[in-house]
């Protein structure tokens, strides 16, 4: 399997994830044209797309999806809720390419398995995902204020997690959003700070299952790459996980393409 982060964070999220037939987007959070030049900066073609998987409704997730759709014909997967509330956003959609799936199902396309689960945040009915081939498991899990059971269960054994590590804490506080836009982010369905996310790495830590970590959906106002990247890493290193061997950490960048791994 392969997993790319296109583009991440609050100005736009995609996500690109292949097994050895299938190939799917997760979210197409920008306008066509950016989604077109990141997949063809990969060396992959729009038109072999399978699927485009929506976590929620939120603007820099499906910014895209529509022209997605129509230009390249590939079916939309969402579950009900989240179709009702995008529809007016995404434009006409082809009746053969809306797709939806039951919250906490599984979709199989070709010899890939996408199995939904739900995260805490606050939109309809948002959902991250686990895409599995041949006992290869990648985990995409951002947008969410509480790292739940359900989440903790549902990438716990992958071997590549896409995980949120959106601000730091002290920088939200004394920054420049509004108070009700800060307590909405520091919220049960909010969004995981560098410190939260580094306390679920720590809980899902296993040292028989070494495994890839990608920090995502960085705010762009209330954090720096470098500073969530050593947060995360200090946790890590505070609980003798290993960094080189245990769990690898990359970053996935706000402005295209990066961590591309292979499994």
């Amino acid at each position: 399997m392969r997993i790319c982060s296109l583009y991440s964070g609050s100005s736009g999220n995609s996500i690109f994830v292949a097994s050895d037939s299938a190939k799917v987007l997760i979210d197409a959070g920008l306008p066509g044209k950016n989604i077109e030049a990141a997949l063809k900066e990969i060396n992959e073609d729009p038109h072999t797309i399978d699927g485009i998987f929506i976590t929620h409704e939120h603007s820099d997730h499906i910014k895209g999806v529509g022209v997605m759709s129509r230009k390249y014909d590939i079916p939309i997967y969402a579950n009900e809720a989240t179709w009702n509330s995008m529809l007016p956003s995404i434009g006409k959609i082809k009746e053969h390419n809306i797709k939806i799936i039951e919250r906490r199902s599984v979709t199989p396309i070709k010899d890939m398995e996408i199995i939904c689960f739900n995260i805490p945040h606050d939109a309809i009915a948002p959902m991250g995902y686990t895409l599995q081939s041949k006992g290869k498991k990648i985990s995409v899990a951002t947008d969410l204020g509480t790292f739940t059971e359900e989440v903790k269960y549902n990438i716990k054994d992958s071997d590549v997690i896409l995980l949120e590590s959106n601000h730091d804490v002290q920088m939200l506080k004394f920054g420049p959003y509004p108070y009700p836009l800060k307590r909405r982010v520091l919220s049960e369905i909010g969004h995981l700070s560098n410190e939260a996310c580094g306390a679920a790495l720590v809980d899902i830590h296993d040292e028989s299952k070494p495994r890839r970590i990608i920090l995502g959906h960085l705010s762009n106002t209330n954090n720096y790459p470098e500073l969530a990247y050593q947060t995360v890493l200090n946790i890590l290193n505070e609980n003798k996980i290993n960094v080189e061997s245990d769990m690898i950490l990359h970053m996935a960048d706000r402005k295209g393409p990066s961590s591309y791994l292979e499994l």
